[in-house]
């Protein structure tokens, strides 16, 4: 055995005889975000669900223990109910919404036109707009009085209407708003998914006399299959949990009737000093949001993996 050949051998002994120490110092970097994700996540969720047990009103020291009586509470109560369907309709609406338009945008935008980046940056622009200004924006267009949109209906001989009075009409303004801000994360997600399908498909398929729309279904559709389960989830939780916009337009009204689950949570604990009751909504809200993005990831992704 030569003078080489012992020395490659120590050096490999030596390598392997660090490997456990070299792994358990890498394990101790995971340490601070295990903490932190402890600390910011599943603190808050269980002390969540040991609130949702009682019947604290958010600020009194002392708290009884009412079992699950805050759950039964929910499954009768008629403004939850309705709440949790305006919910869904900001959930999958949007979701919907953001997933035909950005995808349209994703379509146009990938071609070589001239100032196609400026007008990727108009549509994203909105998504770095905070909520609540944007929220302000559109109240200020469809207010009933000196609203712009009632300017223009009787600038143009109309009468004013009550575009935030009527509770399907606030929903739908709502579901626009919303899908109108975040359009733009879908539309980079669609357009970073179309920027990487290989045009030597595009070309052979031309060869071969596909038209337009063969292409689109045929190639494009089943290639974005990755980008569109992302999309999905990111606009699905985004909607599930839709806060800021509902609030500063319409406030959940009139009345209850444009609440989501998220701005319920706030009028039962600060308006209605039901803590317990408030806790037990979050807990709801959080085992939809997450019952239905493991139900969505496992679909698309066996899709997507079927479609391979």
């Amino acid at each position: 055995m030569t003078g080489t050949t012992k020395a490659a051998i120590r050096t490999k002994v030596r390598r392997r005889a660090g490997a456990p120490f070299a792994a358990r110092r890498i394990n101790l970097l995971y340490l601070p975000a295990i903490l932190l994700f402890l600390g910011f996540t599943i603190y808050p969720l269980v002390n969540g669900f040991i609130l949702s047990l009682s019947n604290w009103n958010g600020y009194s020291p002392s708290r009884s223990f009412i079992g699950l009586g805050n759950y039964f509470r929910l499954a009768s109560d008629p403004v939850f109910h309705n709440t949790l369907i305006n919910t869904f309709i900001y959930g999958f609406g949007s979701t919907i919404l953001q997933q035909v338009l950005g995808l349209s945008l994703a379509l146009a935008l990938d071609r070589a036109i001239r100032g196609r980046n400026v007008a990727r940056a108009i549509i994203y622009l909105p998504v770095l707009v905070s909520p609540v200004v944007m929220g302000t924006m559109y109240y200020l267009l469809f207010s009933y009085d000196n609203g712009g949109l009632n300017d223009i209906v009787v600038a143009l001989g109309g009468s004013k209407i009550a575009w935030l009075s009527q509770a399907g009409t606030s929903v739908a303004i709502i579901v626009l708003v919303n899908s109108v801000q975040f359009v733009g994360i879908s539309m980079v997600i669609y357009l970073a998914g179309l920027q990487s399908i290989p045009t030597v498909y595009y070309e052979a398929s031309q060869l071969d006399g596909a038209d337009a729309w063969q292409q689109f279904t045929q190639i494009t559709v089943p290639l974005l299959r990755p980008a569109f389960a992302t999309s999905v989830v990111l606009n699905l939780i985004g909607g599930l949990k839709l806060f800021d916009v509902i609030q500063v337009l319409t406030g959940g009204g009139p009345g209850y009737a444009t609440n989501s689950v998220s701005t319920l949570i706030g009028k039962a604990y600060f308006d209605n000093q039901s803590a317990g009751y408030a806790s037990a909504m979050g807990i709801v809200l959080f085992i939809i949001i997450a019952v239905l993005t493991l139900i969505f990831n496992t679909v698309l992704n066996r899709r997507r993996l079927e479609g391979l």
